[in-house]
């Protein structure tokens, strides 16, 4: 691992791998599609995802994005650099999200942005301001766990082909209709519904790469009566229509390690 905070820059080119730091990755222009273990999110401005130590993790940008990386050094750098507040870090890195930033916590990361962060006291004591600055966020609702995403993930996955409401998903979650919404747009920065699509269209980009169904059958297994519709949809969410997803997938090997990134020293999408 390199410096504790980079800028870097992200394009349609997919990156998947996991490593054993946390990360934290905050958009600073532009839109990042990010899906860390199944969990379907995007990064802007004013948020950041995190990635915890060991998650597999797949992202990429059709429009072109740039982000603040923070890569946690372990266990060590965060009882010696945070002390009172290494605990609540641990507790934010341990589950993969998405979440917004406030006012102040979004002028930290532009004026980092704006830094010398290859500078490395200015990387160190910036990484441990934003930790510290995030951990107060993260204490507002000590008690509060997260959405049960492995039952939400299956129902979606289980009915992916017909109609889904918010009500489903808030019983499973046994919460009202309301708070569930609520609660995605602050773990995931999206609503219930957008969640549904995004993991929709994440299943269909994964049967156009590894099936040989027809393009019509696989819109009608993720919900789409449309093969128009569902063309649009795939075009916005990834950049390509379905026939080129599939031509990739069935590319020569060289063709598809040259499109996925995986080692973390190559190239400026470096992630």
């Amino acid at each position: 691992m390199g410096s504790i905070l980079t800028l870097r820059h992200y394009s349609h080119d997919l990156i998947a791998h996991s490593h054993d730091h946390a990360q934290l990755v905050f958009g600073l222009s532009g839109q990042l599609d990010f899906e860390v273990e199944g969990q379907g999110s995007q990064v802007q401005q004013q948020s950041f995802v995190v990635v915890p130590a060991g998650a597999r993790h797949v992202c990429g940008s059709p429009g072109g994005s740039r982000c603040l990386v923070l890569d946690v050094p372990g266990e060590h750098w965060l009882q010696q650099s945070l002390a009172g507040h290494a605990e609540a870090s641990r507790r934010l890195l341990d589950s993969p999200r998405r979440r917004a930033l406030d006012p102040r916590q979004s002028r930290l990361v532009n004026w980092l942005a704006d830094s010398p962060v290859d500078d490395p006291l200015i990387a160190q004591q910036g990484a441990v301001l934003l930790l510290a600055s995030l951990n107060q966020a993260a204490c507002s609702h000590p008690g509060e766990r997260l959405l049960p995403y492995a039952a939400l993930n299956a129902h979606i996955d289980r009915h992916a082909a017909h109609p889904l409401q918010v009500a489903d998903l808030a019983r499973i979650a046994g919460l009202s209709s309301a708070r569930l919404h609520a609660r995605f747009i602050i773990e995931c920065g999206s609503t219930p519904m957008e969640y549904v699509r995004q993991r929709r269209l994440h299943m269909a980009q994964e049967l156009l790469r590894g099936s040989a169904l027809p393009i019509g059958e696989i819109a009608s297994r993720v919900g789409y009566s449309s093969q128009s519709a569902f063309a649009a949809a795939i075009l916005k969410a990834f950049g390509h229509s379905p026939r080129l997803i599939r031509q990739e997938a069935n590319a020569s090997p060289s063709t598809k390690n040259a499109r996925i990134t995986t080692d973390e020293s190559a190239g400026p999408l470096v992630h």
